[in-house]
């Protein structure tokens, strides 16, 4: 029999296959056939309160947990299986986005979510092999081919809330290649307003463009995308009472190669520069009583792939080089620029068993290094074993082992070690990830049920640590936590209904290298338990009602000032009027039980936000 497997992400969980499979009659042979389907993991893929951006409604994500200030798409900490925004990386095509100065910055991406693929969360041996200076997980989006088309929306809130945005894209074939065809995509989008809290105030702009050449077997990108955004926020990170604000100014142009070959084989060859300016002020009553500029530049070049040797035998590779640079008015010593390398192998072995049954293993091993830190060689391995029912139930049971390490960030390592808020750490030394994992997936046609128990050693890692005695000093110091957890997603698809209900569970015990740690203010800042429930509901042609809930019951941490548990709900109303062809108006709100949860112990909460948005598209 001849069977073709190919591991992806699933929904949330782990690193499994995810394929559809057809199957001949035949006793001599059996044709599987894969079939990519991408799903939303939350009911809502819009936010309410400004444009999309690729992070958007990540706070509803199953998969994640979003900590923002202001808003997601303001300034967001993404965490993933209970790390820290700094375990966390964002990677499209084959190469990881880096911001040097710190993780609060990996989720600044200048590009429209139209141009990509929903996210796939990288985690276990994937995050080993694909990740770069990203621990725990890695949030990835691929880009998708340019259609002709477009809309236009346009926007009022509660608030002062204002939105306008234009997104367009053309495919044209060339009558003198057969089967190619070049596409132009563009979009402009821009939203303010006066906040959900007073002093939350933000201004956003974001212009993207892009080039296209596709034939049947490649996709080459261009790419350059600039966003400026401007917020407010109390206590947004200090814990004094004063009203902070942030100008941040990102750039982002780069070029996308996929190319298919062969039987299963492909590769992806990403290159970019990433330029992002911060202006952060202390107080916008006072500015002069302290700010701080910042400018990072990132230049990259990544290549992953994978060849297929046989139905058998296959080989999944990675490598990035990344080279960056700082000028910045808070770091105090020369630790400004630095160089990262980073190659990963992976051999996968698959064996066709009786009764439509397979098993998959993949065993190797990535190397990490900088010209500044120790280099870390680390172990990367995981078994499938995967059975199709005559039902058409599939069933997939995985074993995974993976080590995965990074290096701390400017914030952390190159600033004052004596005095400020943020008092770095000179001696930090490279983190390491050991990752443990057993997970089973069932799926069938109309439901899916993804779970997966999980242990993982963190071993240095950098942590923001405050002492009882002095709350407001904040110290970057390596901790080694052992992490235990437990994760379950179902969706289940009705007749005119789609639900999505998800639960986790997170244990930490941890070990501090300095006696003057009493608390975290980062890593141990994570629910104990969380549950989310969606739904997508369409009871005629004209109107769709989409609903996300999010419950958690969050570790006690001294500074939060809010209860432990919250309860936030995003509800969508889309009409479409059917005497306006192409043409659909939504009402939107968010938190709408006004909940003052602080995702950032000791930061207020978002609060509530209704928009009003009406949308024409051709």
């Amino acid at each position: 029999m001849n069977r073709t497997s190919h591991l992806i992400i699933p929904l949330v969980l782990a690193s499994i296959s995810n394929v559809a499979y057809a199957a001949d009659d035949s006793e001599e042979s059996t044709t599987i056939e894969q079939i990519t389907i991408e799903v939303s993991p939350t009911a809502n893929t819009l936010p309410v309160g400004t444009f999309d951006s690729p992070i958007s409604n990540l706070e509803y994500d199953p998969r994640v947990d979003l900590q923002s200030r202001n808003m997601a798409e303001a300034q967001a900490d993404v965490t993933i299986r209970g790390g820290i925004f700094e375990n966390t990386g964002f990677r499209v095509g084959s190469a990881t986005l880096l911001d040097p100065q710190s993780g609060h910055y990996f989720a600044e991406i200048p590009i429209a979510p139209q141009m990509l693929t929903g996210a796939s969360v990288l985690t276990g041996a994937d995050n080993a092999l694909y990740g770069v200076n990203s621990s725990v997980g890695t949030v990835s989006f691929g880009w998708k081919p340019i259609t002709t088309g477009g809309s236009v929306s346009v926007g009022v809130g509660t608030n002062d809330f204002n939105l306008q945005s234009v997104h367009a894209g053309k495919s044209i074939p060339l009558d003198t290649i057969a089967d190619w065809r070049l596409g132009f995509e563009g979009e402009y989008s821009h939203s303010q307003s006066d906040g959900s809290i007073d002093f939350g105030d933000h201004d956003f702009n974001r212009a993207t463009a892009r080039v296209q050449l596709t034939s049947a077997d490649s996709q080459t990108d261009l790419f350059f995308g600039s966003q400026e955004k401007f917020f407010g926020w109390p206590n947004l990170y200090t814990p004094f009472g004063v009203n902070e604000t942030e100008d941040l100014e990102t750039q982002l142009l780069m070029l996308n190669h996929k190319q298919s070959y062969a039987t299963n084989s492909e590769f992806e060859v990403s290159a970019y520069y990433r330029k992002n300016n911060d202006h952060y002020i202390y107080s916008r009553e006072n500015p002069s009583a302290f700010q701080a500029f910042h400018e990072t530049e990132v230049k990259s070049f990544a290549i992953s792939g994978r060849h297929a040797q046989n139905d058998v035998f296959s080989l999944n590779y990675s490598a990035q080089f990344i080279e960056d640079s700082i000028e910045s008015t808070t770091l105090e010593n020369n630790f400004t620029s630095r160089n990262y390398y980073k190659i990963s192998v992976l051999p996968e072995y698959t064996m066709a068993l009786e009764n439509n049954q397979q098993l998959t293993v993949r065993l190797g091993a990535a190397f990490d290094d900088t010209n500044r830190d120790d280099s870390q060689l680390s172990l990367i391995g995981d078994i499938t074993f995967n059975t199709i029912n005559s039902n058409a139930t599939e069933r997939t049971f995985y074993l995974s082992y993976a080590e995965a390490s990074q290096v701390a960030g400017y914030t952390a390592i190159g600033g004052n070690d004596s005095g400020g808020l943020f008092r770095s750490n000179y001696s930090l030394e490279r983190e390491t990830t050991k990752n443990l994992e057993l997970g089973l997936l069932l799926e069938q046609q109309s439901w899916q049920l993804n779970s997966a128990i999980f242990y993982r050693q963190d071993n240095n890692l950098t942590d923001w640590t405050f002492s009882f005695d002095s709350t407001s000093a904040r110290f970057a110091e390596p901790v080694d936590i052992d992490t235990a957890g437990l994760e379950f997603l179902a969706t289940k698809q009705l007749e005119n209904t789609e639900i999505i209900a998800s639960y986790t569970y997170l244990h930490k015990s941890e070990t501090y290298g300095s006696p003057d740690a009493d608390a975290s203010f980062y890593a141990l800042n994570f629910p104990d338990h969380r549950l989310t429930l969606g739904a997508v509901w369409s009871p005629t042609d004209i109107l769709e009602f989409r609903i996300d809930n999010e419950w958690r019951k969050q570790h006690k941490n001294a500074l939060r000032r809010s209860d432990d548990e919250a309860l936030f709900t995003q509800l969508t109303l889309k009409v479409t009027p059917p005497i306006l062809q192409n043409f659909f108006i939504t009402l939107a709100a968010d938190n709408l039980w006004d909940e003052s949860f602080e995702e950032i112990p000791g930061t207020p909460g978002r609060g509530e936000q209704y928009t009003l948005t009406a949308t024409y598209s051709w």
